[in-house]
């Protein structure tokens, strides 16, 4: 039990094991859809590796020997919307929560008590041991997430979700996608159709483009669903929007389409701010985006605007804030939306600036993504070959060596509605390239979401994080084996 990550609110090995054979069954409670979806999740998950059948039925009477358990009949409410509890005999492997979404978290745990080789996609020799004891856990804060940059480079359908699931690996519970950018717009919006066809067309250095239909955004939402991870779209403005102001000229102060743009600057383009179709078209796309979006956030962007006046860019916050609640969700920006008179009900996401200190001054709660330590797009050393480093290279292990509460001066712990990882895509062309520069350092960002300050640091966290290499190359997952760690 000593390679978790996150590491849990309490372990307590017992010695022993439970021994994962061919006549093993999943009982869930009867009656319970959901909990039946996470026991196909769980035998869908081990059946390459180890062959077995692993049938998922609901529990009539009491489950017999060899048999694990995924309940929620008897689960702690104590231990909230995504904790659990996991008990471990030589007979039974038990799943107990609240709630599915706790169920669902357990079984992550469950699935890194075993031997690596059972993340394979084919026949593995076994034997599957999992170590006995008791684990009961739950996160440390409710925001824990990571955002994929789609707009620079364009990943597709089946790369989203291949990063979902190795969010979901490491308990992260959202999906913030970064849909629209100077470089591409990459989400379909009917009532402005060119938006993507045109808008979409390229990316950064003229690479091939892309955009998501809205059954593909659709997909990708249910798909973030089935893994308890809430979708956060992002439509950045009033900066970042070249792309549309490439594609729909009366977007222009001066009426005029602007040409598709494929480099890699930063605060030259706005909305035309002083004109009502601005907001039209806001209304527009944010409309259609919440009408696909069943979580409770939009992200409006709002950062680098070096190209809106401070007054226009303060009036242009107010009046989106109130189109982004008329459709009934909560306003997310990042922190430069602090310097507008703001609704409590926003949140502000720091990223470079005390700007989010001011945030908290006006009731609002933070998502902190320091780029000093939670950008994974900045290189790990000098000799990195994807990434930039603007901010500073950041290794493992300043990935890892931060704390929240202590971060901002003036931010204290109830103000932080989470964490998140940021991953730009300037550098990032596929979905392996994704993958080297978000990990190992996503799990870190995950563990300093899930996981109490207390009883862990870098020197047990490297012995820990060194078990992963193992993990992550079963799930044949490009990650980078950093020098900082003895890897397995």
């Amino acid at each position: 039990m000593g390679g978790l990550i996150p590491l849990p609110v309490s372990v307590k090995p017992a010695g022993g094991a439970f021994l994962l054979e061919a006549d093993a069954t999943i009982y869930v409670d009867a009656g319970n859809a959901e909990l039946a979806q996470i026991g196909e999740y769980l035998a869908a998950g081990f059946r390459p590796a180890t062959g077995f059948e692993l049938r998922v039925v609901p529990a009539t009477g009491a489950p017999p020997p060899r048999s694990l358990i995924l309940t929620t009949s008897d689960g702690d409410a104590e231990l909230g919307e995504e904790g659990y509890q996991l008990t471990i005999t030589s007979d039974f492997v038990t799943l107990s929560a609240p709630h599915p979404a706790g169920v669902f978290r357990g079984v992550q745990t469950l699935r890194q008590l075993l031997p690596p080789s059972i993340e394979a996609a084919s026949a593995q020799a076994g034997p599957w041991p999992i170590a006995t004891g008791v684990i009961r856990d739950r996160p440390r804060f409710a925001w824990r997430g990571a955002m994929l940059d789609v707009a620079r480079h364009f990943f597709g359908l089946e790369e989203v979700k291949r990063f979902i699931d190795l969010l979901a690996y490491y308990k992260l519970n959202r999906l913030h996608l970064h849909l629209s950018d100077d470089q591409g717009w990459r989400i379909a919006i009917n009532s402005w159709p060119n938006l993507a066809t045109h808008g979409g067309s390229t990316a950064v250095g003229g690479d091939p483009g892309g955009y998501f239909s809205q059954d593909d955004y659709a997909e990708i939402v249910a798909y973030a669903q089935s893994r308890y991870i809430t979708v956060v779209p992002e439509i950045d403005m009033p900066g970042h929007t070249h792309a549309a102001l490439a594609s729909y000229p009366e977007l222009n102060c001066d009426g005029e389409a602007r040409p598709l743009y494929t480099g890699i600057e930063v605060g030259f383009s706005s909305l035309c701010v002083g004109k009502d179709i601005t907001y039209r078209f806001i209304e527009d796309v944010l409309s259609e985006l919440a009408a696909r979006t069943p979580g409770a956030y939009l992200h409006i962007g709002g950062d680098e605007t070096q190209a809106t006046t401070p007054e226009d860019y303060r009036r242009f916050i107010e009046r989106v804030q109130a189109i982004v609640s008329a459709q009934g969700k909560r306003m997310v920006g990042w922190e430069e939306i602090a310097q507008a008179d703001l609704d409590s009900t926003s949140i502000a996401q720091h990223w470079s600036s005390d700007m989010a200190v001011r945030a908290v001054e006006q009731g609002l709660q933070v998502i902190l993504s320091p780029a000093t330590r939670a950008y994974l797009d900045m290189q790990y050393d000098p000799s990195s070959p994807l990434g930039l480093h603007w901010a500073r290279y950041v290794e493992v292990r300043d990935a890892y060596e931060w704390e929240p509460a202590s971060l901002l001066e003036g931010i204290r712990e109830d103000d932080i509605l989470g964490v998140e990882a940021p991953l730009w895509s300037e550098t990032l062309r596929t979905i392996q390239d994704v993958e080297f520069m978000a990990f190992p350092r996503l799990a870190g960002i995950a563990e300093i979401g899930w996981s109490t300050r207390t009883g862990r640091g870098w020197g047990e966290y490297r012995a820990r994080l060194a078990t992963h290499g193992p993990r992550l190359a079963a799930m044949e997952v490009n990650f980078y084996r950093s020098p900082q760690v003895d890897w397995r």
